[in-house]
């Protein structure tokens, strides 16, 4: 009997055909369906009947798809976070949930760099200022003369953390869990309160897990211990940061500035106001990118599926395995 997998993960999609030999091997017909970032709950409900396996984005997998999915036997994410999925529902169901741990820490840990340096060194300014016939000089900020707070001192933020003190900037980080002492001290980083970063740190770098103690971390009380010179700069997801609240810092300059890869909605609405701000970087969820990542990340994604799918399929039944 054929296997059929559902692949809705944007990114893996187009080299969906490279791993042909895979599926003829395996017994598995492949579906694409049309995808913009991510399915919704009524789109997967559609297509999941008679679905066995999924690569899969950051599609909604609420307990109400996974209820209504009785084929399913493996989730394969493309990627690190499972936030989108109900693990719990899939737990009890018997779906087996796979990720690829630490994916993309190094390519992510870049682009934070990037906007940080962006804009110490006021490098989008001068460019613009430049384009518009203006021969301006602006003052700039070394490193070496800023606080770099990390919120989430994981894989992430612990390549954020290397690579800014690097450049000679006080490190804090902050985390819910303990974060090995040698750790700390091998980047030179003080662990403090989330308050104590927020109100010290002349760049936060958001780079925790969205889960019910993560969402809307960062709202209107957070940005008012921050100071104005403060930017923010949000790699990890959008539900993190309270968005509205984040409009109105910015449009109050209560906060310098921002720099998002990641939003609340997705794709970012066209009348979102983040769009038409100067003091605003925006990009489409889209700092993991690296060929080299990605491949690992491909191959890993379908290495999963195949084993949860093995697996399922000399059980007789769904039965949970579990993240890796």
């Amino acid at each position: 009997m054929s296997v059929h997998v559902l692949i809705s993960a944007p990114y893996f999609q187009p080299v969906a055909h490279t791993f042909e030999d895979v599926w003829e091997r395996e017994g598995i017909t492949i579906t694409l369906p049309s995808v913009e970032e991510r399915l919704t709950e009524e789109e997967l409900l559609r297509l999941l009947p008679g679905v066995h396996g999924v690569v899969g984005g950051d599609d909604r997998f609420t307990r109400r798809v996974l209820e209504g999915a009785d084929s399913l036997r493996v989730i394969s994410k493309w990627g690190t976070g499972t936030d989108s999925i109900d693990r719990e529902a899939a737990a009890e169901l018997g779906v087996a949930v796979y990720n690829t741990a630490n994916a993309f820490s190094h390519p992510v840990a870049d682009s934070v760099l990037g906007y940080i340096l962006a804009f110490s060194r006021n490098i989008v300014q001068m460019d613009r200022l430049m384009k518009a016939g203006r021969w301006e000089k602006t003052m700039g900020t070394a490193l070496n003369e800023t606080i770099i707070g990390v919120i989430g001192v994981g894989n992430v933020g612990t390549q954020v953390l290397r690579r800014a003190g690097s450049f000679g900037a006080a490190l804090l980080g902050t985390d819910i869990r303990d974060v090995d002492s040698r750790t700390t001290a091998n980047l030179g980083v003080q662990m403090v309160s989330l308050e104590h970063l927020l109100a010290e740190s002349d760049f936060v770098s958001v780079n925790c897990d969205l889960n019910p103690s993560s969402h809307h971390l960062i709202g209107q009380r957070e940005f008012e211990l921050m100071k104005r010179s403060t930017f923010l700069v949000n790699t990890a997801r959008g539900l993190v940061v309270d968005e509205n609240a984040l409009v109105l810092a910015l449009e109050t300059r209560a906060l310098a500035g921002a720099a998002l890869d990641v939003f609340e909605d997705e794709p970012l609405p066209a009348d979102s106001p983040l769009r038409s701000m100067q003091n605003v970087l925006l990009a489409p969820h889209n700092s993991n990118s690296s060929p080299s990542a990605w491949q690992r990340v491909h191959q890993s994604t379908v290495d999963n599926l195949v084993r949860g799918l093995r697996i399922r399929s000399s059980r007789g039944n769904r039965t949970d395995e579990g993240e890796e």
